[in-house]
């Protein structure tokens, strides 16, 4: 293959490379990797010099430019796996004159326009990245298998952040109130003279996440996608989220939530939960929740997210009343519906014209990228 310059390619090539380097820019913040502007224009200014065509030089010149710290790297090659879909190269020799050649050039200077003995093999990772784009947009209900399996690595390196809140607990800061027990002290050491003020703020601390994932009949097409998000959840903070299905009743699979590998993660919720793919009453599981979990302080205070078509086969006046209840304990509710994302749709059900007065943000929960906004939401919360 032969090289492609930045310098030397057409406009549209140009802008297809640029999308596809602020596209996996994207998911590598999504994976927790403080992938920052002037870092993302770094890459493209290395890749300029390099054949975009050829994994190895799009791997390392990502890697010396994106990361900022060892514990980036890790999570910078499985971001690279799934957004590229393809294996990352290994550190062979090769690879170790690129990101030598890379690190001492400053600015950087163009290759020799050799190609490598992979070239004609080498991936057209414009193409996988196109993908991954445009499966992050797409309809899960809509997939293919392949294209099921390539999401779910992308689920899989989605870290939401958790919603803060203040605490009594204070720490030392350079602003803030006066510590004035900490300028006394301090005072004391320099002959009972105050010549500075020590001062500190509060210590915020993650708020907790309740998450109510319906699982009947009508939601079947988005409840592994919606489980997916929920174990991201659990995984990033584990002892301040909680995690629940509804449908005809209730059933706490934060538990099974905890296991590291999503896959067995999901496989352990599908055999504790009961009422798999069949009915709705959300009015009565909602009170069931409220009535053990409410009263205990699970939902007191939390940020709440009800993932559902609003489907209701019980009294909508019993939905009503406890979305009500649920709204005057939590710190905020928050409703997914996957078919908000619709070009149309509006809340005509009975359910959600009768939980939507209730609701503090109604966000849809059909695609990858519509699950980075509801994290965005819930961190915002």
């Amino acid at each position: 293959m032969t090289s492609l310059a930045f310098a030397a390619a057409a406009d549209r090539p140009q802008r297809d490379v640029v999308e596809v380097v602020l596209g996996f820019a994207r998911t590598l913040r999504h994976a927790g990797v403080a992938a920052s502007p002037d870092r993302v224009e770094a890459m493209l200014a290395a890749v300029a010099y390099l054949d975009v065509l050829d994994p190895g030089d799009v791997y390392w010149a990502g890697r010396l430019t994106l990361c900022g710290s060892p514990d980036d790297l890790d999570r910078y090659e499985a971001a690279f796996n799934a957004y590229f879909a393809g294996e990352a190269p290994r550190a062979s020799r090769t690879n170790t004159r690129q990101e030598q050649r890379l690190a001492e050039s400053a600015p950087l200077g163009a290759t020799d326009g050799g190609g490598t003995d992979t070239e004609e093999e080498a991936p057209d990772l414009k193409a996988a990245a196109s993908e991954a784009e445009v499966l992050r947009s797409r309809d899960v209900s809509e997939l293919s298998v392949a294209e099921r399996d390539q999401l779910r690595r992308l689920f899989a390196l989605l870290v939401p952040a958790a919603p803060m809140r203040p605490s009594r607990r204070r720490r030392p800061d350079h602003h803030g109130g006066v510590d004035m027990a900490r300028t006394i002290r301090h005072a004391l050491h320099d002959g009972g003279e105050i010549t500075s003020l020590r001062r500190r703020r509060p210590r915020p601390r993650p708020r907790r996440v309740v998450l109510l994932v319906d699982v009947s009949g009508s939601m079947s097409p988005y409840a592994d996608a919606l489980l997916r998000f929920a174990h991201a959840a659990v995984r990033a903070r584990p002892a301040s989220t909680e995690v629940f299905t509804i449908g005809t009743r209730l059933t706490r699979v934060t538990r099974e939530m905890r296991l590291r590998d999503p896959d067995k993660a999901l496989a352990a919720s599908g055999h504790a939960i009961p009422d798999w793919s069949g009915g709705t009453r959300i009015g009565e599981v909602l009170k069931a929740f409220l009535d053990r979990w409410g009263q205990r302080g699970t939902a007191r205070g939390a940020v709440v997210v009800l993932c559902s078509d609003g489907w209701e086969r019980g009294g909508t006046e019993l939905l009503a009343e406890q979305m009500g209840r649920l709204h005057r304990l939590a710190h905020s509710v928050v409703w997914v519906n996957p078919h908000k994302g619709r070009a149309g749709y509006e809340p005509l059900t009975g359910g959600m014209q009768a939980a939507l007065p209730a609701v503090d943000h109604f966000v849809a929960g059909h695609s990858l990228a519509a699950f980075e906004e509801l994290a965005g939401v819930i961190e915002n919360a």
